[in-house]
């Protein structure tokens, strides 16, 4: 039986893997202390917990408990805001399969104090941003409960032409100013053209 702290090559074990270089060692496991070879990486067991309460914790940690957590918020493919929340949480039952919940949906339903129906539709009006971050801005001015496709399609169709229209009048706006400047300098220009003929006259 070999003591806890024990270090052997993979071919004095008998294994067969490709880095016939990796050695194992004998260790306890932290939770149980049962004890196996564990591989060795960087003078350290590759893991403190035998597979079986490792499979414990990974079964029962859920939440800021897992092991994984990444703070239980992330953006979707799409741009939209997805929030971790747990299976007591009243609103899980909008939850996708993961746990997960599109933040605008959660905002809007917590504002409204209940569950949003499949049906219901949250739209992104815009207030703020017009681009690809108005998807990610969930502050409840911002958004507005839908019931049908066709009302959210002309939701966004009017964001889109109103954002084009804005964007039409800032260019519009931004060469009048310019061609205002130019004029400005073409008329000093001249003023000074003429004085010098006038001094070349005399």
């Amino acid at each position: 039986m070999p003591k806890v702290g024990e270090v052997q090559s993979s071919i004095e074990l008998g294994y067969k893997i490709k880095n016939k270089q990796s050695k194992h060692i004998w260790n306890a496991c932290d939770k149980c202390g049962k004890e196996r070879w564990v591989i060795l990486l960087q003078g350290q067991p590759k893991t403190t917990c035998c597979s079986d309460c490792s499979r414990k914790v990974t079964v029962h940690s859920e939440g800021n408990q897992h092991h994984w957590w990444k703070g239980g918020r992330r953006v979707n493919k799409k741009g939209y805001v997805e929030v971790w929340i747990s299976k007591n949480d009243f609103f899980y039952p909008m939850a996708l399969r993961d746990g997960c919940i599109l933040e605008h949906r959660l905002v809007m339903a917590t504002h409204l104090g209940r569950c949003l129906q499949s049906w219901e539709l949250v739209h992104h009006k815009g207030v703020r941003y017009t681009g690809i971050e108005n998807k990610s801005d969930n502050q409840i001015d911002n958004l507005e409960l839908t019931s049908s496709i066709s009302e959210h399609s002309t939701n966004h169709a009017k964001g889109y032409q109103d954002g084009y229209v804005k964007g039409l009048l800032d260019g519009h706006t931004k060469a009048i100013e310019e061609l205002q400047a130019r004029v400005t300098l073409l008329e000093a220009e001249n003023e000074l053209l003429k004085s010098q003929q006038e001094q070349l006259a005399t």
